[in-house]
């Protein structure tokens, strides 16, 4: 399916890595121009050689920390003056830490927040003035499928993600019918964490295999973990014209796991 995304201009956050990155690699094989931002230096330099071989876009690749509304805002202003505008936010964020209710700290929160909810405020808050200027603009959020079914010992993901669907909802009526916002809620999918997760169990003894690892990270009906790729291609497919009535909408991309 063609999505006729070609020439489009795409930033990514936090997009050096998982499912961010493979998306912001879907986008290049479409043939649009991408920004996208990371923390540590070699991922973004390492990003950027992977993008310009991908795709016929251009590519724009830079050290941004999505926990800081300047480095946002500069991010976005950035992408803008580069691509002479901007069509599709995809707003990604790595995971915030593990654990129980009773051991998390009040500073820990305060992370989580700020990294899984204001950073897709300030990306969004500075992008829509140009979204809203392109006849294809849209907002993808990439969460989890903790915002509907909470997940063991992870509660500040099941907790502060929620608040960017209710962020998501409330943008895709406000900013309708010039721009789109939806999110995706992935499931378990086999990307650089997960790998060096289970390489870390097996190394403990844990299990026999990477193999059977892996196996344990999901009970979804369709049988295995998905493959970054996949979350991509949705993302993607949200961003086109393929999906122009759809807006407001939570998509769960998790082989089937869900039970809510």
């Amino acid at each position: 399916m063609d999505l006729e995304l070609a020439g489009n201009a795409v930033l990514c956050t936090a997009a050096t890595s998982g499912l961010g990155r493979a998306s912001a690699e879907r986008f290049a094989r479409e043939g649009c121009d991408v920004a996208v931002c990371g923390t540590t230096p070699a991922h973004v330099e390492e990003t950027r050689a992977a993008l310009d071989d991908i795709g016929d876009g251009d590519v724009l690749a830079v050290e941004a920390d999505i926990t800081d509304p300047d480095e946002v805002e500069a991010f976005v202003e950035e992408t803008v003056e580069t691509f002479g505008g901007l069509d599709h936010v995809v707003t990604s964020a790595g995971g915030p830490a593990p654990g129980p209710f009773i051991e998390t700290t009040e500073r820990e929160w305060y992370t989580a927040y700020d990294l899984l909810v204001m950073s897709v405020v300030w990306t969004t808050r500075h992008a829509y003035p140009y979204l809203k200027e392109s006849d294809a603009g849209t907002i993808v959020n990439i969460t989890s499928r903790s915002v509907q079914e909470v997940i063991d010992d992870l509660v500040l993901s099941n907790s502060v993600r929620r608040a960017v669907i209710g962020l998501m909802e409330t943008q895709a009526r406000e900013f309708a019918p010039e721009v789109r916002v939806n999110a995706v809620l992935p499931g378990a999918h086999e990307t650089p964490r997960i790998e060096e997760l289970v390489e870390a169990a097996v190394e403990r003894g844990e299990y026999d295999s990477y193999e059977e690892g892996l196996a344990s990270w999901s009970d979804a009906p369709l049988g295995r973990v998905g493959q970054p790729e996949e979350l991509g291609d949705v993302v993607a497919y949200l961003s086109s014209a393929r999906s122009s009535y759809v807006t407001g909408t939570a998509l769960p991309v998790d082989g089937g796991s869900m039970r809510s």
